[in-house]
């Protein structure tokens, strides 16, 4: 018996322990489970993406989480879920969590005060979001990156911040912090990436900065820092890879040790007031691909050494004071794709010497005083984009300059470039824009030139060039601006295309006549037809009038359908107008009054209720209850009826009573722009921008009366499963431009709609240059803060004159704004002007249409190619 009590008391001991330990690890498990919850019901998931976090399901399977082996959380993975509301300090106290991104969502509020209470916290990531507030105080130990940029965060930098000892990435760019860069900063030691950009730093950058010698990247741009630079960033620091100091306030020489004790790959000074020579070491390291000076006061001859620094790839030194020639070793860089020493004091010719940069893609060596002749090549069969003018080149435009298969854009305008236009600037087929303007060339405008497929822009002003304008070119579909003014031309004016709007300015000091009232040109003299083509216009005109009336039988059979029917039923008398007749057989007055159920709502404004309907023979629609139909014109109804898009959202037809109204419309299964936005590629938002661009050009060009769109919104922009747009128009749109008068309050309104009240084309094209900057930038008009501008038209001015690409463009199409950084440029160009304070300067429809559409088949040109980035 003794015996058997010592196996007995060893089993129920380890039953004991057994119990404990498990009863340790249920609470374990709920206090992870409520903390998680409590995360979630803070926050607003529109994409139902954490549908399966719920306590029946075990946690470790929901979808965003990782555990370890055993059960325990280690990693929030939510990034671009399109989650917004308040973080919850509740997923901070996850006992064993390392890893939490919530990165590019629209989460707001402040940040925890807590927020820094792990202490197994590895990984900390919260960029893209809302987050407004300062940066709460404390530290991790263990944290080795953080990343807080792209909110809106505000306040100093805490000097907490030197205590996260195992920081090696820490990221606060793009929020509005102000003060000095605290010297704690530089107690970090093992610190590889500083990212304080795009802020409001004032002071001087700490020259303790040279201890941290693991640090790799220091992006410090876009600030409000002065002084000079701390000759500690040249010689002390050796794994230095990448320096951005761009857009300060920085003064003196860039340190003359720069790059011969780093391993320097990227530098950019841009947007300072630096002075003196460009060091003779930067390349010492044979590394440094980007050279970005441009915007200084750099002085003296480009150095020697950059000849011979042959992995160049990106080299901007424009607007500066640079001067003397260029070596001959300079032209023959081979890996350099973008090269820009515009606006300097450079001379000497350039055809004297062999130009062998295989990679060029862009050349720019506009607003100096090279002289001489053009050479014949640049060495390149990918050159895309040169500019040589505002310089004092001389001679014949080379021929051989037709051979450049990529070219889009050729600038030689204002130098003394004398004899005839090339034929074979016809063989550049994908050239957008031609500016010749302000030379001395003579002779014809090249007939084949309207065999140009893509050509946009035609600046031919200020020459000395004759003839008659060929008459296919105003044929040329992509044509959009062109000036031929103070030549030789005579005979009419071409009346398509281009021609037919265009102002007087563009064509004066010419022969010319004809064209429309805005070009200013005297009618041309008619030339009497012979007479015989007065019987071939009478039976041609019997023929037709024979037609119309058979056509008008059979249309007249066909509109019965579309009269306006009474029909009485238990609720009344009800009258019901359809406009198309395949609705009218299938939508009865029962399918419409069965809709308006509350299971069926979709949304509720200001102006009724919209529900979604389906009738007996499985057609779907909408159905809008109106709130005020009488100030609403029945006429107005109908007109909107009858006009037909791919890109509108078709209106059915309507149905009232003495006592209510409602509107049918189309149903389009897709969501409103507002909502699909923020996880839109660029592909798919250039998609929506053309469509939306035609919807325009078919209501200002192609109805009669102009029809308007009345504001623009995301909201009344549905995208279908194609991801092709459909504009639901106003109704009060539909009066006449002369007579509208109305007011909406919409922060899409223009200005001058505000204050008039009037609507007219150019207040639509206002409204669709607001939609251009949100899908370009990702921010809308009704957005609270711009970095201190008042509206977000000043704020995207400021970022398209004054900041680079990353700067403004939509964090989530960032990763491909290096191969489409050309058509993201001129389509922010696009809505400027489409947003301009005069509505006299903005575009018509026609016109932006056409620059969206050229635009796109230029960034089709060059998708294989990639760039690191815009500047």
């Amino acid at each position: 018996m003794a015996a058997a009590k010592g196996p007995q008391a060893c089993s129920m001991l380890f039953m004991f322990w057994f119990l404990v330990l498990n009863s340790r690890m249920l609470r374990a498990d709920n206090q992870e489970l409520e903390l998680l919850l409590s995360f979630k019901s803070s926050l607003n998931d529109p994409l139902k993406y954490l549908s399966n976090w719920n306590p029946s399901a075990t946690f470790c399977k929901w979808q965003g989480i990782t555990c370890t082996n055993s059960s325990r959380i280690t990693v929030i993975e939510l990034s671009g879920k399109n989650i917004s509301g308040k973080i919850s300090s509740s997923i901070f106290q996850l006992p064993y969590i390392q890893t939490i991104d919530l990165s590019s969502n629209q989460l707001s509020g402040k940040l925890p005060d807590d927020i820094f209470s792990s202490s197994s916290l590895r990984f900390l990531n919260l960029s893209n979001n809302n987050f407004t507030g300062p940066i709460p105080n404390g530290s991790i130990f263990l944290l080795e990156t953080l990343d807080l940029s792209n909110n809106m965060l505000s306040g100093k930098i805490p000097q907490e911040i030197g205590s996260f000892s195992s920081l090696k990435f820490l990221d606060l760019g793009g929020n509005v912090l102000v003060g000095k860069i605290p010297l704690s900063v530089t107690n970090l030691t093992s610190l590889q990436v500083l990212t304080l950009a795009s802020n409001q730093l004032v002071g001087q950058i700490p020259s303790e900065l040279g201890q941290m010698r693991s640090l790799k990247w220091i992006y410090l741009g876009y600030n409000n820092l002065s002084g000079e630079i701390p000759i500690e960033l040249g010689h002390s620091l050796p794994r230095l890879q990448i320096l951005q100091l761009w857009s300060n306030k920085l003064s003196g020489e860039i340190p003359k040790d720069l790059g011969k004790q780093n391993n320097l790959t990227v530098l950019d000074l841009s947007s300072n007031s630096l002075t003196g020579r460009i060091p003779e070491g930067l390349c010492s390291s044979g590394n440094l691909f980007k050279l970005i000076l441009f915007s200084n006061s750099l002085e003296d001859e480009i150095p020697k050494s950059l000849s011979a620094c042959n992995s160049l790839r990106r080299v901007r030194l424009q607007d500066n004071s640079l001067s003397g020639e260029l070596s001959s070793e300079f032209t023959k860089l081979p890996l350099v794709y973008f090269l820009d020493i515009s606006s300097n004091n450079l001379s000497g010719r350039i055809d004297s010497r062999k130009w062998e940069m295989p990679s060029l893609q862009m050349l720019s060596l506009a607003r100096n005083s090279f002289l001489g002749g053009l050479p014949d090549s640049f060495g390149s069969e990918n050159l895309e984009n040169l500019d040589l003018s505002q310089n004092l080149f001389s001679g014949a435009i080379p021929r051989k300059f037709g051979s450049l298969s990529e070219l889009m854009q050729l600038r030689l305008s204002k130098n003394k470039l004398s004899g005839e236009i090339p034929d074979e600037l016809s063989s550049c087929e994908r050239l957008v824009s031609l500016d010749l303007s302000h030379n001395k060339l003579s002779g014809q405008i090249p007939a084949s030139f309207s065999e140009m497929p893509v050509l946009g822009l035609l600046d031919l002003s200020h020459n000395e060039l004759s003839g008659k304008i060929p008459a296919n070119l105003g044929r040329v579909e992509s044509l959009v601006q062109v000036n031929i003014s103070h030549n030789h031309f005579h005979g009419s004016l071409p009346s398509t295309g281009a021609f037919l709007a265009i102002n007087a300015s563009a064509v004066a000091g010419n022969y010319l006549c004809g064209g429309d009232k805005t070009s200013g040109l005297p009618p041309c003299r008619r030339v009497k037809s012979p007479r015989w083509w007065f019987y071939v216009a009478c039976s041609l005109g019997a023929l037709v009038l024979l037609a119309l009336v058979a056509f008008g039988f059979v249309f007249i059979r066909g509109q019965r359908n579309l009269e306006l029917k009474r029909v009485e039923n238990e609720d009344g008398t009800w009258e019901l107008q359809f406009f198309n007749s395949k609705v009218s057989k299938s939508i009865a007055i029962d399918d419409i009054l069965l809709s308006m159920k509350e299971e069926n709502l979709i949304s509720r404004g200001k102006k009724g209720a919209s529900y979604k309907g389906k009738s007996i023979t499985n057609m779907e629609f909408i159905v809008k209850k109106m709130n005020d139909m009488n100030s609403i014109p029945l006429s107005e109804i109908s007109g909107l009826g009858k006009l037909q898009h791919p890109n509108i959202v078709n209106l059915f037809g309507l149905c009232q009573s003495n006592k209510v109204a409602y509107v049918i419309y189309e149903y389009i299964e897709g969501k409103s722009l507002s909502e699909v936005l923020l996880n839109l590629s660029w592909e798919r938002r250039r998609k929506i921008a053309i469509g939306i661009a035609k919807v325009l050009r078919f209501l200002h060009c192609y109805c009669s009366p102009s029809v308007l769109a009345g504001y623009m919104s995301p909201e009344k922009i549905i995208v279908d499963g194609k991801d092709e747009p459909r504009l639901i128009l106003s109704l009060p749109s539909l009066l006449c431009i002369e007579t509208t008068k109305c007011f909406i309050s919409s922060a899409y309104v223009a200005p001058e709609t505000r204050e008039t009240k009037d609507i007219t084309e150019k207040s639509d094209m206002y409204g669709f240059g607001l939609i251009l900057i949100e899908l370009l930038t990702g921010k809308g008009p009704a957005d609270a803060e711009f970095g201190g501008h008042e509206s977000i038209v000043e704020w995207a001015r400021y970022c398209y004159s004054d900041c680079h690409l990353d700067m403004w463009i939509d964090p989530m199409i960032s990763g491909n704004a290096a191969i489409n950084q050309n058509e993201l440029i001129e389509t922010m160009n696009l809505a400027l002007h489409c947003t301009a304070t005069e509505p006299t300067a903005r575009p018509c429809a026609n016109e932006v249409s056409k620059t969206l559409e050229s635009a796109s088949r230029k960034s089709s040109c060059v998708l294989g190619l990639k760039f690191s980035s815009l500047f």
